[in-house]
């Protein structure tokens, strides 16, 4: 059996490293303005790229390119250089969202794997179709789309992969096809500069044209005026369905330029519910946890699931973003030795420690701190908090950049984390 791929975003090559050693199976992300997070492109230089793909192909992992920008016609050579120095770095695929970098894609690097954006929106067989007899080799599906239609998409062609999202940032528009950030200030969401503007709050107003009057629309409080801010995807509960129907190549998590500590925790999270799928078990509590721990707008399963018309809660109409459950307070360094602060820390506080699956450390008590168990939860507590440098810290803050030593030796990049009030830390929330 072939199992299910999980393939998480890489919006740095920290991030990189982090999502595949917390569970990721392959990472997806690109390099300049002809990836559609413009942002995570510019923080990853084609060196760090490169070495991106070495570290996850070490490993037995996987890096897909995204060259899924809509280019001008200004920036086709441009775009064909780019494209050719991505293939010499020898990715296992290039994702492209228009049927023109398809082409080009396929004449500049005929053997390399072709991966369709869901920028595309693939709905239905006859597009998937057309797709694939132009050279995609796999589809990354509309968010809009169900399990119904990618088993008659996979019925008809066996042989082309299926890519769908199950957790992250969703579009207000269809599949990401946005046009109101250009309109406003210019940045064009489908070349990789969206402004986030469906997250603002709006005030509404009525016009008469026939009278000129125009008065603002009052609204209700507590109903609040974020007329356009969808939910955040989490699907986390519902990966027996989707493995279940025996169609979905790979499961597919947003976010590039969200956090390390999302990218660690979302390929974690998922790594667990995959597992326990082919284990023949499932915990559900155990993996929304972990999810709702991360900031979010508030979760919905949206329309993998259920049909759209069905769903009356993919939108947070009162709020932006809200914390979750958990506070990071600090990251380890990438040698496992020391403590990079996040938040405000003090000795004597008990920091939950969040690990990739399978890592142990060894607990000690020393001069430094403790780590122990509790709960079937793993935790670490300061003693004392002393810099590399030697100087004793009474607290560090999060604009604290000296490392602190830490009491045994920890995996690379292990997160540290508390309740983000006294009484959350279970789920689901008190």
């Amino acid at each position: 059996m072939n199992k299910v791929e999980l393939l998480s975003p890489a919006g740095t090559l920290e991030k990189l490293k982090i999502a595949l050693d917390f569970g990721a199976d392959a990472v997806y992300g690109g390099v300049s303005h002809f990836s559609l997070r413009i942002r995570s492109g510019k923080e990853f230089s084609y060196e760090d790229f490169e070495e991106g793909i070495k570290y996850a192909h070490e490993r037995g992992k996987k890096v897909y390119a995204t060259i899924n920008g809509f280019p001008f016609n200004s920036q086709l050579n441009l775009l064909k250089k780019h494209i050719e120095k991505i293939a010499a770095m020898g990715p296992d695929a290039i994702i492209v969202a228009t049927p023109g970098v398809l082409k080009l894609a396929h004449e500049i690097a005929p053997d390399m794997p072709l991966h369709l954006s869901t920028q595309a929106n693939v709905m239905n067989v006859l597009d998937a179709k057309v797709y694939a007899d132009m050279g995609a080799t796999r589809i990354i599906t509309a968010r809009e789309i169900s399990l119904k239609d990618l088993k008659e998409i996979k019925k008809e062609l066996p042989e082309l992969e299926l890519e769908v999202f199950v957790h992250g940032s969703m579009c207000f528009a269809y599949s990401g096809r946005c046009l109101i950030s250009t309109l406003q200030s210019g940045r064009v969401p489908n070349r990789g500069s969206c402004a986030n503007d469906c997250r603002f709050p709006y005030e509404m107003y009525a016009a008469n044209p026939e009278t000129g009057t125009l008065f603002k629309l009052e609204e209700d409080e507590g109903i609040g005026t974020y007329i356009m801010n969808s939910k955040d995807l989490n699907l986390g509960s519902h990966i027996k369905e989707i493995l279940d129907s025996g169609v979905v190549d790979s499961v597919k998590i947003e976010g590039r330029t969200k956090t390390s500590y999302y990218a660690a925790v979302t390929a974690k999270a998922y790594r667990m519910a995959i597992d326990d799928y082919y284990e023949g078990k499932e915990d559900i509590a155990k993996y929304q946890y972990e999810l709702e721990s991360l900031q979010n707008r508030g979760y919905t399963d949206a329309y993998l699931i259920s049909r759209p018309f069905e769903k009356h809660d993919t939108q947070s109409l009162d709020f932006t973003m809200q914390l979750g459950t958990h506070q990071v307070t600090g990251e380890s360094t990438e040698d496992g030795e020391y403590y990079m602060c996040k938040y405000k820390t003090l000795p004597g506080d008990e920091l939950e420690v969040v690990m990739p699956l399978g890592e142990t450390i060894e607990f000690v008590e020393n001069e430094f701190g403790k780590t122990y168990e509790k709960d079937g939860r793993v935790y670490m507590s300061f003693a004392k908090l002393q810099a590399q440098n030697g100087k004793i810290w009474e607290s560090v803050h999060s604009g604290n950049i000296n490392p602190i030593k830490l009491p045994t030796k920890f995996p690379p990049f292990t997160f540290f984390r508390i309740p983000s009030h006294p009484d959350m830390g279970t789920y689901p929330k008190k």
